[in-house]
């Protein structure tokens, strides 16, 4: 994918819209295109989180292996939706596993290599704490309703 492309689809994503320009860049600059097949493990819960994935086709399930026999599936995402935050807070693992439901087609974005920027330029780690803030209180909603629902 083209990198005028692949800055489009970032700058056009509601995630990035606050973004300044030079600090889009360093994200673009750590960015790639990825395909998952259905049934591909996107990443699996205790590995080290390295990235996180903007959905731009496909679904995703998170399931978080728990005392049960069979993971629980804790939310389904899908286009447009951003996944994975671990890359984020020590001790940098997945919490969760994420697995292609269908034919996926991603940016993941490398986060070993954007928390280093962040380090550099507090400004943009503040925003993109900022923004993921925001989807992980989205996603303790869902995840809480769906608890609910597995509890019953």
């Amino acid at each position: 994918m083209e990198t005028e492309t692949l800055e489009r689809i970032l700058r056009e994503h509601p995630f990035f819209k606050e973004v300044k320009e030079h600090h889009l860049r360093a994200i673009i600059e750590s960015a790639t295109v990825d395909r998952f097949e259905p049934g591909d493990v996107i990443f699996r819960e205790g590995d080290p989180a390295q990235s996180f994935y903007l959905i731009r086709t496909g679904k995703v399930v998170l399931q978080h292996a728990c005392y049960r026999v069979e993971p629980v599936t804790v939310l389904t995402v899908g286009q447009g939706e951003i996944t994975g935050w671990s890359w984020l807070f020590p001790p940098y693992r997945w919490r969760l596993t994420a697995i292609a439901l269908e034919i996926t087609r991603a940016i993941a974005v490398d986060g070993a290599k954007l928390r280093a920027r962040c380090d550099e330029d507090h400004d943009l780690g503040y925003g993109l704490m900022k923004q993921f803030a925001k989807i992980i209180d989205i996603r303790f909603d869902a995840v809480s309703e769906r608890l609910v629902e597995v509890e019953v």
